[in-house]
């Protein structure tokens, strides 16, 4: 038996694995989905909303585990799992990206964001520098992260996204190859993504190697639109030694 920890993107919150989480649970692995500070059922300022912030709580979850962890991050949830991986390297069996940004140390997710001419996010980004945060335009967030998902699908995850917090978008990791560097990486690619393009996830991957490279046939939110194969990746790694008996 395994233990995966599922981390949410930008703007969205743990909800967006709910049909993921099954079925990993259901081939006798442990679960858990987090909702990172002011996403989901986890209220707090945006002044608490911070990389900081998100990457101790990842960390406090890993370590309450137990045993080494599968740590999943989507999206911006890539530089939340980074950085985390930097407190806590020898909790965590496998880092994966699931169309995620894969930062360097003092990258942001703006800067590993910015020129991508496939994104549909930042043409359709609407920042609120007084409050802090930035949300993408109504009309454009179907497309963008949602694009082979039903209209119902889409509809009910819409209904859930909230304003995203400047800090998080803004600040750089900091990490060390020695630290979160050691962790073994996994990325899955999704090539129908219009909110990071494929040649960026892959950009992403060649910078920052990773152990193995899996693509799927999928929008930016393959936890909707494509579960069962998204699943059936992650299962293929979990540590031989936790394998469900």
């Amino acid at each position: 038996m395994a233990t995966f920890l599922l981390v949410h993107g930008a703007w969205h919150g743990g909800w967006a694995w709910q049909r993921v989480a099954p079925l990993l649970e259901s081939a006798g692995h442990r679960v858990d989905v987090l909702d990172l500070p002011g996403h989901g059922d986890n209220p707090a300022p945006v002044s608490e909303m911070t990389l900081d912030a998100n990457a101790r709580l990842v960390a406090d979850r890993v370590e309450a585990a137990g045993e080494p962890v599968v740590l999943v991050g989507h999206s911006m949830g890539g530089i939340s799992i980074t950085q985390a991986a930097e407190l806590v390297p020898e909790r965590i069996a496998t880092l994966v990206y699931v169309c995620a940004f894969l930062p360097g140390d003092g990258q942001s997710l703006a800067q590993l964001a910015d020129g991508d001419p496939a994104t549909l996010v930042l043409p359709n980004l609407v920042v609120d520098e007084a409050a802090g945060t930035c949300v993408v335009k109504h009309d454009a967030l179907q497309a963008a992260f949602f694009g082979e998902c039903s209209d119902e699908d889409a509809a009910w995850a819409i209904s859930q996204v909230v304003p995203e917090s400047l800090a998080v978008v803004g600040t750089p990791v900091r990490i060390t190859e020695e630290r979160a560097g050691s962790v073994p990486r996994v990325y899955i690619e999704c090539e129908h993504d219009r909110a990071i393009g494929i040649a960026r996830q892959r950009q992403m991957w060649a910078d920052r190697p990773c152990a193995q490279v899996f693509t799927l046939d999928a929008d930016h939110s393959p936890f909707l639109s494509r579960p069962v194969e998204l699943a059936e990746h992650l299962l293929g790694l979990a540590p031989a030694s936790q394998s469900a008996g």
